[in-house]
């Protein structure tokens, strides 16, 4: 479930990269506008406003690094989905590793303010992370 699970991140930052490489030399501030007319929020509030005003700020190298770090971003995900797929003990420590990253910030989004979200967010995360060291301890004691 966790290598499907980083594989469909993987896919969704990818096809946001293609969507910001797309986007290169167009009215990025008039896309975000329209995404958040069909999202049906408030531009007048503050989040949507402020995405609408970074979207017009960003230039084409922006743009450019935006979408390079989302296909690095996707590589790794794709990497951990394999390695996972078929039992690498790399793609476990990627999983460990990566997974282990996020949780002192949900931990530390926790300490601004109680939702189900972020506590349902951490569990998962912390899940994870310990079942990839449960793999990772298991596969070291018996080899």
């Amino acid at each position: 479930m966790v290598a499907l699970f980083e594989a469909l991140k993987g896919t969704v930052v990818l096809v946001a990269g293609f969507g910001l490489a797309h986007a290169i030399g167009g009215d990025v501030g008039e896309f975000a506008e329209r995404l958040v007319h069909r999202m049906h929020l408030d531009a007048a509030k503050r989040f949507p406003r402020i995405f609408i005003d970074l979207a017009n700020n960003l230039s084409d190298a922006q743009l450019w690094g935006l979408a390079t770090l989302a296909m690095a971003y996707a590589f790794l995900r794709f990497a951990e989905a394999y390695g996972l797929w078929f039992e690498r003990r790399w793609g476990e420590w990627i999983a460990a590793l990566s997974g282990g990253i996020y949780v002192p910030v949900e931990i530390y989004e926790l300490t601004r303010g109680f939702s189900l979200v972020k506590v349902a967010a951490l569990v998962l995360n912390a899940l994870i992370v310990a079942y990839m060291c449960y793999l990772l301890l298991r596969r070291r004691t018996t080899s």
